[in-house]
C-alpha cells in the first residue's frame, strides 16, 4: 500500500473523530486549548492503537468485529448525543455560557467509539501484510491533527448557536451514528 493510499484511509478513519471533536468544540467554554489538546491525543491515540489490536486479533476475530463495529459505534454515539440533547434541553444557562462537560468517562466513550472503524481496518492490513506500525502512526497522527482542527472550527461556529450548541452536537452524533449503522447495513464493504 502506498503513501497516498494509506492517508487516504487515515483521513477516512478520521471524519468520525472530526465531526465528534467540532461538535464537542461547540459546548467547551474553559480551559479551550488544553480540552483541545486533550482530545487530539486521546481520538489520535485510540485511532492509533485500534489498528494494532485488530491486526493482532485477525483471524481469530475478524468476523465478531466485521459484524457488529458498526452497531457498537451506533450505539455509543446514540448514547453520548441524546446525553447532549437531553441536557441541551435541561440545562441551566449561567452568564450565556455553556457547562464545560469534557469528563475522562466522556472523552473515553467518545475515542473508543470514533476509533472502531479503525479497528477493523487493522484487520483488514493483517490480511494484506501490510506494516502495521507505519499504518498506526499515520492513522493516530492525521486523526490528532483533525480532532484539534475540529474543535478549533467547533469553537468558532459554536458561538452562532449560542444556546444552542449542546443540542446541535447531540444531533450530530446521533447523525454520525446512524450514518455508520446504515453504511454498514445497506452498504457494506466486501
Amino acid at each position: 500500500m502506498n503513501f497516498y493510499d494509506l492517508l487516504l484511509i487515515s483521513i477516512g478513519l478520521a471524519m468520525d473523530a472530526f465531526a465528534v471533536s467540532l461538535t464537542t468544540g461547540f459546548v467547551i467554554n474553559k480551559n479551550f486549548v488544553g480540552n483541545a489538546f486533550k482530545i487530539g491525543i486521546s481520538f489520535g491515540f485510540f485511532q492509533f492503537i485500534m489498528p494494532i489490536i485488530g491486526w493482532l486479533a485477525c483471524i481469530r476475530f475478524r468476523s465478531y468485529i466485521e459484524n457488529t463495529d458498526h452497531w457498537i459505534a451506533f450505539g455509543l454515539l446514540t448514547f453520548i448525543g441524546v446525553k447532549m440533547l437531553y441536557d441541551g434541553l435541561h440545562s441551566k444557562k449561567e452568564n450565556n455560557t455553556l457547562k464545560n462537560d469534557l469528563s475522562y468517562k466522556t472523552l473515553l466513550v467518545l475515542s473508543i467509539a470514533t476509533s472502531i472503524d479503525a479497528l477493523a481496518v487493522g484487520v483488514s492490513l493483517a490480511t494484506i501484510d501490510e506494516n502495521i506500525i507505519n499504518a498506526a502512526v499515520m492513522i493516530g497522527i492525521t486523526a490528532f491533527l483533525l480532532s484539534i482542527m475540529g474543535v478549533f472550527l467547533g469553537r468558532k461556529f459554536g458561538s452562532l448557536f449560542k444556546n444552542k450548541a449542546e443540542i446541535a452536537g447531540g444531533l450530530i452524533l446521533i447523525i454520525i451514528g446512524i450514518k455508520i449503522l446504515v453504511e454498514h447495513l445497506f452498504f457494506p464493504v466486501n
